[in-house]
């Protein structure tokens, strides 16, 4: 029974790079990338930048690059409130979808949560953003986590699929997060820091697992499929946006919507055991059978090698 659900879905993504290339608009026949941010806005406090001065700061590397992305909204880190609520509109209004990630980005996982509980932080937070300009009936679970158990998970996708939500699935994961953290730890010690060994290590992050999504998403599906990459709204990114949207380019990627990436048919891939807080590839490749321990052990590394060698640098 296991080989022939398998071999059933190795067909499926035959069939769907077959799709791509004849009938999919081009785009994720050769490699192209959409950008996505979670957890924002944020009204916290950091270092060198006020909320205001880091959401300025990623719309203005946006507009400069001239990239249309997708904001996924947590709203009770600040959209609750009229400041928040503003950093989001001008998202929006900037021409950038906006999404749902939940009112206060509960684990779904969690024991202690109920799926009751869960399906109401996306109807809070769905009520705070409906009336934003760019609203999108997207979803995207908080830590890339779908639910610990079938009935969470199963009743969430019919809760989701109930209320006209699509899952905003991330191809390519990155811990933006941590680094991000690191930072923080960084300019806590010193506000002067020289950042530059920083921003190295966080370009090279991202280049290594654009990299190697991209040669999952071969093996997986055969062909180069339109990445979703997952980022956040923070100071590393308000920081360097410019800078890694300026690589994505100089390595030949198109980047495209994340409208156009989600019309991608891979996005219609539903995991029947979900890699719990990774990516849609690394979901694919378990429901596959196709895992490999160590590609598998390296994407879900959390930046602590990054860190690591920062460290090792003294930095």
């Amino acid at each position: 029974m296991l080989q022939s659900k398998n071999l059933a879905l190795r067909l499926a993504g035959v069939a769907c790079a077959v799709l791509c290339c004849g009938v999919f608009a081009g785009a994720a026949c050769a490699q192209s990338v959409a950008f996505t941010f979670d957890d924002g806005p944020s009204l916290d406090a950091t270092p060198r930048l006020t909320p205001q001065q880091r959401n300025d700061a990623m719309l203005a590397a946006l507009a400069r690059h001239q990239v249309k992305a997708a904001l996924f909204v947590t709203a009770g880190n600040g959209a609750d409130k009229p400041a928040g609520y503003a950093l989001a509109r001008a998202w929006g209004e900037a021409g950038h979808a906006i999404g749902n990630h939940t009112m206060t980005h509960p684990d779904l996982d969690s024991a202690k949560l109920s799926l009751a509980q869960y399906q109401r932080e996306v109807l809070d937070c769905d009520k705070i953003i409906a009336t934003l300009p760019g609203y999108q009936k997207w979803f995207r679970y908080t830590y890339l986590r779908e639910g610990s158990t079938p009935d969470k998970r199963d009743g969430m996708r019919d809760f989701l699929a109930a209320q006209g939500y699509r899952n905003a699935y991330v191809s390519l994961d990155t811990s933006d997060w941590r680094l991000d953290q690191h930072l923080a730890v960084t300019l806590d010690k010193n506000s002067k820091a020289d950042l530059a060994p920083l921003k190295k290590a966080y370009l090279a992050h991202v280049r290594e697992r654009a990299l190697a999504y991209r040669a999952l998403s071969q093996r997986l599906q055969g062909r180069d499929i339109a990445q979703v990459i997952l980022l956040h709204h923070n100071l590393l990114n308000a920081l360097f946006l410019d800078d890694v949207i300026g690589m994505f380019k100089d390595m030949g990627w198109t980047i495209v919507s994340p409208a156009k990436a989600f019309e991608d048919p891979v996005y219609q891939f539903s995991p029947q055991h979900p890699a719990h807080g990774q990516s849609l590839l690394l979901s694919m490749s378990r429901s596959l059978g196709m895992d490999k321990p160590d590609e598998k052990k390296r994407l879900q590394d959390d930046g602590e090698a990054d860190i690591g060698r920062l460290k090792a640098q003294g930095y």
